[in-house]
């Protein structure tokens, strides 16, 4: 395929300033495509751009990945009903820290440049801003974009001079990499379409040269109708002290019917004919899941390596009766440890009172004499010394019915 072929297939174009798509076919280009540090983590939104970013670069494209050291400081009003509360300095710093090193994690097989507009904004006068960049912009066509209007028009809330700036900090971005890069092509979510002009605008002008934005569309949680966002309820982050590997697998494995077919386009790198035959079987048998498989390994992989994204899949058909628990090894029962209770007790009643799964001994035995619970897969009917019953790796699987898991250490 070529790059607008893929584009085009994966669903990655939303709106574009090309009037033929199929320009970025015939020569590789410079692109930019900026990453918010409003938070200590990107999450699979970003993740979504990243991909985007992929493609391009799989293409021949040179790619440029800018934290916004300088524009998280501002706020992009983008999407936003309010203006949102402004950060420090020192935690912009350390959430452009977080963000390059997720960049770093998910491009370490690509070749790219990575910048912080910080760098060439910090020592910006306001004087040097204004004369230089603020005299190409109009008021007229920066009032009558969307997310302004939304703003400052009858039932808004209103926009700081603070807010308003931010197109014209991203329009700079653009211009700067321009002269130091010869970077023509921005890279952009839907939501930051008009930001994105700001800058083709500016070169323009400036420059007397064309530019090119193309955007993704935003991906949306078909199950839900929520954007893969920071500020969504329930968000899934890259970092791992935020969603743990285990949770990350978890949510690719529990993806609804409906979006799994966009979901694998978007965020890994399958191809036409492998995910045809893919879909193939998953209509045929979708209870068995193997869309859904698939998805959770290879994004977790992408995101968390191969090492990590295997460990949790071992966890994750242990805990659900696929695997059986004496397979893990020592590396997955690290996995499943830091995701259910352990327990060091001498009992079976002890550990399911210990763990949480009873809440008294008394329903404990309950829970036994009425066949509900095993260890490493066997029923047990009576109160027992976990010592005479088989340990793997030091360590037994408690379990309650499907959903009510524990690790006992011994």
């Amino acid at each position: 395929m070529t790059l607008s072929e893929e584009l085009t297939w994966r669903g990655f174009i939303n709106q574009t300033t090309f009037s033929d798509i199929t320009d970025l076919d015939s020569e590789p280009r410079t692109f930019y495509h900026g990453f918010d540090a409003s938070a200590d983590s990107q999450t699979i939104g970003n993740l979504a751009a990243m991909m985007l970013d992929k493609a391009f670069i799989r293409h021949g494209h040179k790619a440029i990945l800018l934290a916004g050291g300088a524009t998280s400081l501002i706020g992009d009003p983008g999407g936003k009903d309010k203006e949102r509360p402004l950060q420090s300095e020192e935690t912009v710093r350390s959430n452009v820290s977080a963000a390059e090193e997720q960049i770093k994690r998910v491009f370490s097989d690509d070749a790219f440049t990575l910048v912080n507009n910080l760098d060439w904004t910090k020592d910006l006068s306001v004087l040097d801003f204004l004369r230089d960049i603020g005299k190409h912009f109009g008021m007229s066509t920066l009032v009558q974009r969307d997310y302004i209007q939304q703003r400052i028009g009858e039932g808004g809330v209103g926009m700081s001079f603070t807010e308003f700036s931010y197109t014209l900090l991203q329009g700079y971005d653009f211009l700067h990499l321009f002269n130091e890069y010869n970077c023509t092509l921005q890279l952009a979510g839907s939501d930051q379409w008009g930001n994105s002009l700001s800058g083709v605008d500016l070169i323009r002008k400036v420059a007397g040269n064309e530019t090119h934005v193309l955007t993704l569309p935003l991906i949306i949680n078909k199950a839900t109708g929520k954007k893969f966002g920071k500020s969504e309820d329930g968000a899934v982050w890259l970092d791992e002290n935020k969603t743990s590997a285990y949770k990350f697998y978890q949510f690719w494995l529990n993806a609804d019917d409906e979006g799994v077919a966009d979901y694998l386009k978007v965020y890994t790198l399958i191809q036409p004919e492998e995910f045809d035959a893919l879909m193939a079987e998953f209509t045929l048998n979708p209870h068995q899941r193997a869309a859904q498989k698939y998805l959770a390994f290879e994004v977790t992989k992408l995101v968390h390596g191969d090492a990590r994204a295997q460990s949790v899949k071992n966890v994750s058909e242990v805990l659900f009766g696929q695997k059986a628990f004496s397979e893990l090894s020592k590396e997955d029962l690290a996995e499943l440890a830091k995701e259910i209770p352990v327990v060091e007790v001498a009992t079976v009643v002890e550990a399911l009172v210990a763990s949480e799964i009873a809440a008294s001994n008394s329903e404990a035995n309950r829970f036994l004499q009425s066949g509900a619970v095993s260890i490493n897969g066997e029923k047990v009917l009576q109160n027992t010394e976990l010592s005479t019953l088989e340990s793997f790796n030091g360590h037994q699987l408690l379990k309650r019915g499907k959903n009510n898991v524990a690790l006992v250490k011994n």
